[in-house]
């Protein structure tokens, strides 16, 4: 039956604000009916699931989370070369103090730097790069090399008959052991003196060049004899102590780099 019963007022109060609002109640109509579409779309059928499960033995579903990748073969580094061979000849109190001095003037930096000198020619004969340094050279903080040996002489004065031969002392701070053997094998062979390790002093085992030089370079200091019962060796027959720390080195490069 036909309603002619005239509109209320609230039923127009709606009418005016579904046509105000017409645009974004038709913006939220579409939203609603786009996200049905696509639940409905993509959701399984029925029981698809359960089916699956049952037909794999499986009771859920589950999925990986990693992709296996099959393994490569690491390639290996090549090996880093070590840098060119280069020594340090520290000529023991050059450029800083005259060391040890005897009654007739004779001073240990004379001794020191004659045998350096001659070192250092020995090395540079066999191509190998060798820097004569000072005392306190101003290389030294950082300095890296091969191996650093400084060279030095003990006392003028006579204690007794027993205060001849040599010592040595290698940096505690880098691994000098085979360079320490090296030259004193060589050194006790050349020479024929005896090993005097009884008189090696803390002003050797704390050297200072030892803390100074860069890290990983070994290094020593070698005491090469006493200016008393040692001193014809070290002065008219100086050859003799170079050479032989100049095979200790080669022998410890030998060793190193073979």
């Amino acid at each position: 039956m036909y309603d002619n019963r005239p509109w209320q007022a609230s039923d127009l109060f709606l009418l005016r604000v579904a046509r105000r609002n017409a645009p974004m109640i038709a913006f939220l109509l579409v939203a609603l009916a786009s996200m049905l579409t696509v639940y409905w779309y993509f959701s399984p059928v029925a029981a698809t699931a359960e089916i699956v499960a049952a037909g794999s033995g499986l009771r859920e579903l589950s999925a990986p989370i990693f992709k296996a990748v099959p393994a490569k073969p690491v390639t290996q580094r090549l090996p880093q070369s070590p840098g060119p061979l280069r020594i340090g000849i520290i000529a023991g109190h050059a450029g800083h103090d005259p060391g040890a001095v005897c009654e007739d003037g004779l001073t240990e930096v004379e001794v020191n730097q004659r045998i350096a000198d001659m070192v250092v020619a020995h090395l540079r004969a066999q191509r190998i790069r060798a820097d004569l340094l000072e005392e306190f050279d101003a290389r030294l903080p950082g300095y890296s090399a091969t191996a650093v040996v400084s060279i030095h002489a003990d006392s003028c004065d006579y204690f007794n008959d027993l205060a001849t031969g040599f010592k040595i002392a290698g940096s505690s701070f880098t691994d000098s052991s085979q360079l320490s053997i090296c030259v004193e094998q060589a050194y006790r062979l050349a020479t024929s003196l005896p090993y005097h390790a009884n008189t090696i002093t803390p002003h050797m085992t704390d050297y200072h060049a030892f803390r100074q030089i860069a890290p990983g370079t070994p290094a020593i200091i070698i005491e090469t004899g006493f200016m008393n019962l040692d001193r014809k060796l070290l002065t008219t027959r100086a050859e003799i102590p170079a050479r032989a720390i100049s095979d200790g080195i080669l022998c410890f490069i030998r060793e190193v780099r073979p």
